[in-house]
């Protein structure tokens, strides 16, 4: 009797146990109380911290990668899938927010805010910061390694590209805003030109580079430069930081008289299910311990600025990637621009890449 007793005891702590079971895969699925669904870069955080949020919070998370802001664009306003962070660049933000795909945020819910550096909030993307808050930020510029090249080349202005003793030797990013970016740049105008003449004028010059250009591509480009195959790449700083950890001949650097200084930012989309769980995984981001980690394992600059003093002096003191203040105040944000901008701005750098290739 007493074995039927237990058995039976069994049987229904058994039927409880797989009850609580199916009740908790109910509740994580996306859009529950229990589950946070973000929507990053590829290879964008550190996975420890996910695993250190879900411990602290017992929240699950749900992670999924896009690889443009275009991408992510579409995904977010097809309603697909209830994110509750999402990770845009500034540009971005503007555009999203003018389409009323933004909550504003609630700062309340968010003490560490106030570890943010001043410095890099209330840009004119979001001004406030109402519905935005810096993740990572950095610059576009010039790696390149000396011991391929002659003792006087730099790489102080972007004109140096134009400089015929590179001759096959530089890999370009295969992005039109950064590329006809730095061309306008190399002339005295400004990222966000508008004028047709002026984006007309700033791919011609492009073409006189032809000579010059190696490759246009992002994927290969670190394995190129580590391996010595090309010089000179125009990069990303968190690119570059990763390519010099594996070359220590290489530099980076960021043209004096201006270029182009992007921020990717965490957001709520309206379509957010967890707006509690997002204003916790945003804050605990914010934290300066987490915030170094997330630094360290991901080579970007933090916005954090408490968390400069938990990483490597020679890492915070590295003006490649923690520029000064004279050249932050030569570097312009993406402004989000017309659709008939972008799109002749697509069709110019396509121009390029067609004329390029015929030589």
């Amino acid at each position: 009797m007493k074995k039927l007793v237990i058995y039976a005891l069994s049987i229904l702590l058994l039927s409880v146990g797989l009850l609580q079971s199916r009740s908790y895969i109910d509740s994580s699925e996306a859009g529950s109380e229990g589950t946070l669904t973000i929507f990053n870069w590829g290879e964008y955080i550190d996975p420890e911290l996910i695993a250190k949020f879900e411990e602290e919070t017992g929240i699950k998370v749900i992670y999924e990668t896009f690889d443009s802001n275009e991408a992510l664009l579409t995904k977010v306003k097809s309603g697909s899938t209830a994110y509750d962070i999402i990770v845009p660049s500034d540009y971005m933000i503007k555009k999203m927010k003018d389409m009323d795909l933004l909550k504003k945020l609630d700062k309340d819910k968010l003490p560490n805010f106030k570890n943010l550096n001043s410095k890099l909030l209330n840009l004119s993307f979001d001004p406030n910061n109402e519905y935005s808050i810096p993740y990572f930020w950095g610059t576009l510029g010039i790696v390149y390694n000396p011991t391929l090249l002659e003792e006087d080349q730099t790489f102080e202005k972007w004109d140096d590209l134009w400089d015929p003793r590179l001759k096959n030797n530089i890999i370009l990013v295969d992005g039109a805003r950064e590329m006809l970016g730095l061309s306008l740049q190399s002339e005295g105008y400004s990222v966000n030109e508008i004028d047709p003449v002026k984006l007309r004028l700033a791919e011609k010059k492009l073409e006189l580079m032809g000579s010059n250009v190696r490759a246009i591509n992002n994927d290969e480009k670190t394995m190129q430069m580590v391996n010595g195959e090309a010089a000179v790449a125009i990069t990303f700083s968190g690119s570059a930081a990763g390519m010099i950890d594996q070359n220590e001949d290489l530099v980076y650097s960021v043209p004096k008289a201006g270029s182009n200084i992007w921020f990717d930012n965490m957001v709520i989309p309206k379509t957010a299910k967890n707006e509690d769980a997002a204003h916790k995984f945003i804050d605990f981001m914010l934290r300066p311990e987490n915030a170094a980690q997330n630094a360290e394992y991901i080579g970007y600059a933090t916005p954090v600025e408490a968390a400069l003093e938990l990483l490597p002096e020679e890492t915070t003191s590295d003006e490649q990637f923690y520029p000064n203040d004279e050249t932050m105040e030569n570097l312009e944000v993406y402004e989000s621009q017309a659709q008939q901008i972008v799109q002749l701005q697509n069709d110019l750098f396509l121009e390029f890449k067609i004329n390029i290739n015929r030589h």
